[in-house]
């Protein structure tokens, strides 16, 4: 099967059972093998008490676009470990944008980074993920035909 509409496949089960991921309001600009991008609004719920962007919504925007990216191979995979660097503040109306790429993949692992930039293209985190393949694929061939 063409490796873009694999990616493209698992992305949509993917965020068709992705209750949390729809819940902040993030959404799935693009995808391709190894590669994601997602973006979230900062809405007024979000903001912690310096009026800025709560990390935690941050982290899950890069960590969204983390499983994407490395589920886009329609192998299961999951998250061994990560790492997050807040270099900007997020506010009130920004839109984020996190782009999640690929940077190695050898067996079961691999290693992801992923950059957050709002809506003038100034860095507000850098992510690390290593993931680890398990059983299974995130949509099988027969759902596909």
């Amino acid at each position: 099967m063409n490796p873009q509409r694999l990616a493209q496949a698992a992305a949509d089960a993917m965020y068709a059972r992705d209750p949390a991921t729809q819940a902040m309001g993030i959404a799935l600009a693009e995808i391709r093998p190894g590669y994601a991008r997602m973006t979230m609004t900062i809405r007024a719920d979000m903001l912690n008490g310096h009026d800025t962007c709560h990390g935690g919504f941050i982290f899950a925007l890069a960590d969204s676009t983390f499983a994407f990216a490395c589920n886009s191979h329609n192998q299961n995979t999951v998250a061994s470990g990560c790492s997050i660097d807040y270099l900007a503040p997020g506010l009130l109306g920004d839109v984020l944008t996190a782009d999640g790429i690929e940077q190695s993949l050898a067996g079961r692992t691999g290693v992801y980074d992923i950059l957050v930039t709002n809506q003038d293209g100034r860095r507000i985190a850098l992510f690390r993920g290593r993931s680890y393949r398990i059983k299974g694929e995130v949509v099988t061939l027969e759902q596909l035909a």
